[in-house]
């Protein structure tokens, strides 16, 4: 039996590319697409429901998983929602504030919610070797993170910046807000020790290119994740959807729990 699938932001780049992939896939089915009011929904060129309600569309699909990459505060709203009716969600939004992701943690305590900053098979494998490699160069490695986004682009540093540098931070038993620095500029001095560098660039089409910098005494290592296209993306969320369909509520779910 196939997974009924329902997307949020079914108009905008990732959604429709999701929506694209799902009706690829023989073991996944749209069950509903929707955007905000006003959007024209006609473009994603699929036979299944459609609306600007969240609250509407899911008594009409019970079980299915909703698929949502749109932005912080329409997120976190979608996921009270599913919450409350039971759906497993699949998030791939960023720019979430500390307090918005403990409220995704509360939610994932009633119904099972999966939430990650980049669903690249790629990136989490970054993540998973980024603090060997920190603790195994130790102190005299300086560490810069640098990421390249389109200039559609609304939130910066990306996620998923964010999240390398917050795993280098945990590898050094420091926090990202009090080691991180997003801005240089004057005379600022010599580079403090106890600093994690996170630099944003923005413009054209690019779809992403995240690359970690260690810096040490007469050398340079450099590890660097090039997406090519979005539908590396959506895979990802696919795969977590699928993965979702099964899981149970509890905890707030992550890309290496699927992994």
């Amino acid at each position: 039996m196939s997974i009924p699938i329902l997307i949020v932001g079914a108009a905008g780049r990732m959604g429709s590319t999701v929506a694209r992939l799902v009706g690829d896939a023989g073991d996944l089915r749209l069950a509903a697409v929707m955007d905000r009011p006003g959007v024209d929904l006609s473009r994603v060129g699929y036979d299944c429901l459609t609306g600007e309600n969240i609250e509407e569309l899911l008594p009409q699909c019970p079980k299915a998983v909703v698929v949502d990459f749109t932005s912080p505060e329409a997120s976190l709203a979608v996921a009270g929602c599913a919450a409350r009716h039971g759906n497993p969600m699949v998030i791939g939004t960023t720019g979430f504030s500390p307090e918005q992701r403990k409220r995704l943690e509360e939610y994932a305590r009633v119904s099972p919610l999966f939430w990650s900053p980049n669903m690249s098979v790629g990136v989490n494998v970054l993540l998973k070797v980024l603090p060997e490699l920190t603790r195994l160069l130790g102190d005299a490695y300086d560490i810069d993170i640098v990421e390249l986004h389109h200039n559609r682009k609304k939130d910066a540093p990306s996620g998923t910046a964010l999240r390398l540098a917050e795993c280098v931070a945990e590898a050094k038993d420091w926090t990202l807000a009090e080691t991180g620095c997003y801005h240089r500029e004057g005379i600022i001095g010599e580079r403090p020790k106890k600093e994690i560098g996170v630099q944003a660039v923005r413009g054209g089409d690019i779809v992403g290119v995240h690359t970690v910098y260690f810096m040490g005494p007469g050398e340079r290592i450099e590890l660097t994740h090039q997406a090519h296209s979005r539908e590396n993306f959506a895979q990802g969320a696919l795969r977590a959807a699928r993965w979702m369909a099964g899981a149970k509520p509890g905890k707030l779910y992550a890309m290496h729990d699927v992994l």
